[in-house]
């Protein structure tokens, strides 16, 4: 889902690479040929870990609901973006090479092999784990069938009231076409028998999206028995009042998922904006590339439905109703002790105010020293947003420079950006407004500080802007300072409640320096090569990286310490996965901590015996990217933006910042150890059959730790250090 994705929000998103790029890493003859799992195969798993979570039985039932509603949102995303991005590379005749070498043809039947059975998995943890689990809780999901007649009556009256006046039939004749099915709404297919004529008739009838996707049956019931009627299934069951003088022969609901990627030539255009909403427009017209149906669909309405769509019977779901389980997100029920416990974020310690009482003064104890943010167990609204809004409010700031990739509905970072420009201060913001279904919002969004006075930049020319960054210049004592922040995660205060991010505040003029020219460059015409503290893509984030790799080999091999750790999204990048294999083959120890895909295969013998790659999957999204290096003790450790993905290395604007405070590097070092603990949950990928084995439990059956938990109890017992430098 940026985890940059809007599906993301939800809280197991993954980023998703549409760029089918040749092999970067040239075929080296000491590699073996075949060591890159399938890129997209690894995606389905990354998804069934997630479907894991909804089917476990120890975690409170309305999260397992919502890890459903994610399972289902995630693979929505999947089939837009890469399934359709394969499915028009073959249709136009361009190349489609992928990271295994294989005919894509081939790879998008082994997707639809195992997206079939992930999909029947889906329906059946619905079906038989956890509406079950919730019917215990109290809270049921019903079907027309077994309501008696005053629950019917009841619902009667509520759809002649709420729902009959927004429904549209579109019937399907030689005077109406058949109509267009737009992307992920849920349909009706009816078919009608004329009762004069005995003619047999067509139609469609869209469920309104914006109506509740599941109804209450008894709205007087107490909060702690509830019963939901799917609203597909209650309209199903009014469908004589929708065609009055017609006999109902059949009705099943379809639902269908098209290409809804976006492509944009920005060397062929004047005005990036225009054309990115014209092709916004044009997305909701992309071909159809899956048909969800229900399981009892009868042969004459799917015929129907397959030639209309033009769609193959691979890309055809048979399911049970209802479909589309991403609906489950609907169900906001305020029943606590059926989702996790409450966690209330706490302040950085470093951020608290040096009396009981007293305001915080976010800038001088910036000044201090470096503060380290692990968010959500840290507050992003007392630290980051804080930040923005002090600075905005400040008349000793003269400038505040930030980029904006995704960011909430209601932004106050957008709003502190808009204040500080009200007040005269110099503000750019660069918006990124081809961020993958955000595009839209964005866009409002560069409008709205545009009119507020703000300077607003798109970035460079073919490169999206991904990297975190913000940069307040105050001017103190005669001088000016610059204080700054660089994050692995969006300035989006909604999704920063549910994100694992790390980021960094520093009153460092280095990274002053660094930000400044790094601004430059993307608002203006400058080009800088080098930065003191950052790494920056796509100049020399691969190189530095690669070169961090080497160095740590070349220790191995001279028998001295040695030990790369890395925890990212997604390890897709093939010139990074053959530098940690050759690391491997001379002895160094490395350590992958992976959310979503991961293409290299650890634990092989000859190949990468010395690698190990955990996954871990809980309440919250796991977002940071850390890259840390041995160094003989002194180690090189980045935090930032880039996972390692040929986009991120190559086609986008990423930073990652050095962190350089001993306490910082412990922090995060210790991070590593917990994850990668035997006695943490977490799931294993084994390289020589490429399954990914869940480790949640001892081999006495107790439960392994939770390293979220954990987190969440260390962090808010945190005290103010003694003595502050």
């Amino acid at each position: 889902m940026d985890g940059d994705t809007t599906q993301a929000d939800s809280g197991l998103g993954t980023d998703f690479d549409d760029d089918f790029d040749p092999l970067i890493g040239k075929l080296d003859p000491a590699l073996p040929s075949e060591r890159y799992l399938d890129r997209e195969l690894s995606w389905l798993a990354f998804n069934q870990r997630v479907l894991e979570l909804a089917e476990d039985p120890t975690l409170p039932v309305l999260e397992r609901a919502n890890f459903l509603a994610i399972f289902a949102s995630n693979l929505d995303e999947f089939f837009m973006v890469r399934v359709a991005g394969l499915k028009r590379r073959i249709l136009t005749g361009l190349a489609v090479p992928t990271n295994v070498g294989r005919a894509p043809q081939d790879v998008l039947t082994d997707i639809s092999t195992h997206a079939h059975a992930l999909q029947a998995r889906h329906a059946l943890a619905f079906h038989d784990l956890v509406r079950p689990a919730m019917a215990e809780a109290g809270i049921d999901v019903v079907d027309w069938q077994s309501l008696n007649d005053a629950d019917r009556r009841s619902l009667r009256t509520y759809f002649s009231n709420q729902i009959f006046p927004v429904l549209m039939p579109l019937a399907v004749d030689p005077a109406h076409p058949f109509p267009y099915i737009s992307g992920l709404s849920l349909n009706l297919a009816v078919r009608v028998r004329n009762s004069k004529t005995g003619k047999q008739e067509f139609a469609r009838l869209k469920v309104p999206p914006m109506l509740p996707r599941f109804v209450r049956v008894d709205r007087t019931e107490s909060p702690d028995s509830i019963r939901y009627i799917a609203l597909e299934d209650l309209i199903a069951n009014q469908l004589g009042d929708l065609f009055p003088g017609m006999e109902i022969l059949e009705h099943h609901v379809f639902r269908v998922t098209r290409n809804e990627d976006v492509e944009i030539d920005e060397d062929e255009t004047e005005n990036l904006i225009k054309a990115l909403e014209k092709e916004l427009l044009r997305r909701r017209f992309g071909p159809p590339i899956r048909l969800e149906v229900t399981e009892d669909m009868d042969e004459v309405t799917l015929d129907l439905l397959v030639r209309e769509l033009d769609v193959t019977e691979q890309e055809v779901y048979h399911l049970p109703a209802p479909l589309d389980l991403g609906g489950l997100f609907s169900l906001r029920i305020d029943r606590p002790e059926l989702h996790y416990a409450k966690h209330v974020p706490t302040t950085s310690v470093q951020l608290l105010p040096g009396e009981p009482n007293a305001e915080p003064d976010i800038f001088t104890s910036i000044a201090q020293r470096d503060i380290l943010l692990h968010h959500p167990y840290e507050s992003f609204a007392t630290s980051v947003q804080a930040f923005l809004e002090q600075a905005a409010a400040d008349p000793n700031v003269l400038a505040i420079k930030q980029t904006l990739y995704r960011t909430s509905g209601d932004s106050p970072i957008v709003d502190a950006l808009i204040a500080a420009a009200d007040a005269g201060k110099q503000v750019l913001a660069l918006v990124e407004i081809k961020a993958r279904f955000d595009e839209q919002a964005n866009i409002t969004w560069a409008r709205k500080l545009e009119k507020a006075g703000v300077h607003v930049v798109y970035g460079l020319v073919g490169l999206k802007t991904h990297c975190k960054l913000a940069l307040v210049v105050r001017y103190e004592k005669g001088v000016l300072r610059h204080y700054s922040h660089v994050g692995t995660g969006n300035y989006n205060p909604k999704t920063s409640r549910i994100y694992e991010d790390l980021g960094l505040l520093t009153a460092d003029a280095q990274v002053g320096k660094d930000l400044t020219r790094l601004f430059n460059e993307l608002s203006g015409y400058a080009i800088e090569k080098k930065f003191k503290r950052l790494l920056v893509a796509p100049l020399h984030l691969r190189k530095a990286l690669l070169k961090n790799i080497a160095t740590e080999m070349d220790f191995a091999l001279e028998g001295k310490p040695s030990g790369i750790r890395i925890k990212v999204n997604s390890m897709v990048d093939e010139d990074i996965i053959d530098a940690l294999y050759r690391a491997s083959q001379a002895g160094v120890p490395i350590d992958i901590w992976v959310r979503g895909i991961c293409s290299l295969k650890p634990g092989v013998v000859g190949l990468s015996e010395s690698i190990r790659v955990r996954s871990i999957l809980g309440r919250y999204l796991e977002h940071s990217r850390v890259f840390s290096f041995h160094n003989l003790g002194d180690t090189q450790l980045f935090i930032g933006s880039a996972d390692m993905m040929h986009r991120n290395l190559d086609r986008r604007v990423e930073a990652l910042i050095r962190l350089i405070d001993p306490a910082h590097l412990s922090e995060v070092d210790n991070l590593f150890d917990r994850a990668m603990d035997e006695r943490t949950s977490s799931w294993w990928l084994d390289g020589n059959t490429g399954q990914w084995t869940r480790h949640d439990r001892d081999d006495n059956g107790a439960p392994l730790d939770d390293i979220q938990n954990r987190l969440m109890q260390q962090i808010s017992r945190r005290k103010r250090p003694s003595a502050r430098r």
